[in-house]
């Protein structure tokens, strides 16, 4: 077997346990609505109580459940710990090292970086993405963002092997520059943040519409959300996420630019990726903005987090296939 098929079968047995990965997490959503639903069993026993010893003591007083509305960042239900979310993060740890074995073992067999096409873009975007979301759990837990990132993961190396794959190729003499090394490992690991920034909005309009609602434990469809923060604790986490994704696309490009004008000649040329990335750039600078502009903070700026990332994404599939320009090395 050589180098690239190993790096091949590394990658496909990287995503089995991505995809176990992900059942893991979801599993671990299930028993967070379950825990909900014994809290407002619970609740719901005290509550009753309350009103007996009213009714008994001759008084008229209604005592009704709490509604979720933290009054802090902290969930209104405390998840317990859970066998199902190790496993998952366990799973998630060995498959990036499947990962990155795949990745380095592409590069060896290539002789280069092991990012000149679109199946190995895919194959270190993703790889980078796992990185960034294991490394960040370490100082903040982001573990109930894991479905997201597994199931994202698992969706573009589905994608990118079956349907991207191209066998060892040289680079093309645009492409043999450090240059090549600095600008997509920059871009790639903004992706990494503008993923989870992206995930945290999701979840954040979905919590921010559960506690507008003010409903009690018993009502709420998502059960497993009121194990999460507070809206604004993952409006907090998110803007904090996207900042430093936002300062690593801004370098993106102006490492782009530099190695531009060394290829080509020229810093900007209007080609249809540098557009489209300049676009991702501008939609990011705007959440920024938004988030310190009376009225936009919240659910709007959240919008905009989400699109941003649906852009990031249009930008390293639709715009590397369907475009034809300078930067037309997908391999396909």
């Amino acid at each position: 077997m050589d180098l690239n098929s190993f790096s091949l079968l590394a990658l496909w047995s990287a995503t089995v346990l991505y995809a176990l990965a992900l059942i893991a997490f979801s599993l671990d959503l299930a028993r967070r609505s379950s825990e909900v639903k014994e809290a407002s069993a619970a609740q719901s026993a005290v509550a009753t109580s309350a009103e007996q010893s009213v009714a008994q003591a001759g008084g008229g007083v209604a005592v009704k459940t709490r509604p979720v509305k933290p009054q802090s960042s902290e969930p209104a239900v405390t998840a317990k710990r859970s066998p199902s979310l190790r496993s998952a993060m366990a799973l998630m740890v060995l498959g990036f090292l499947l990962h990155v074995a795949a990745d380095v073992t592409r590069g060896i067999a290539a002789e280069r970086v092991p990012w000149a096409n679109l199946y190995e873009f895919v194959m270190t975007g993703t790889m980078l993405v796992v990185a960034v979301f294991l490394v960040v759990n370490i100082k903040v837990d982001l573990r109930y963002l894991g479905t997201f990132i597994s199931l994202l993961v698992v969706s573009l190396l589905c994608m990118g092997t079956i349907n991207f794959y191209v066998e060892v190729a040289p680079l093309p003499p645009a492409l043999q520059s450090a240059w090549l090394v600095i600008h997509v490992f920059l871009a790639t690991t903004a992706m990494g943040f503008l993923a989870l920034g992206c995930a945290l909005s999701v979840l954040q309009l979905i919590q921010a519409r559960t506690e507008a609602r003010r409903a009690a434990l018993g009502e709420l469809k998502l059960k497993f959300m009121a194990t999460f923060p507070s809206a604004q604790r993952l409006e907090n986490l998110a803007y904090r996420t996207v900042i430093v994704g936002f300062v690593l696309w801004t370098f993106t490009l102006i490492a782009g630019s530099i190695w531009a004008e060394a290829a080509w000649g020229r810093y900007w040329g209007w080609d249809t990726k540098e557009v489209w990335t300049f676009i991702i750039w501008v939609i990011y600078a705007g959440y920024i903005h938004a988030r310190a502009t009376k009225g936009w903070r919240g659910s709007r700026a959240a919008w905009l987090a989400i699109i941003g990332f649906g852009t990031v994404i249009f930008n390293f599939t639709v715009v590397n296939i369907f475009f034809n320009g300078l930067h037309s090395y997908s391999g396909l």
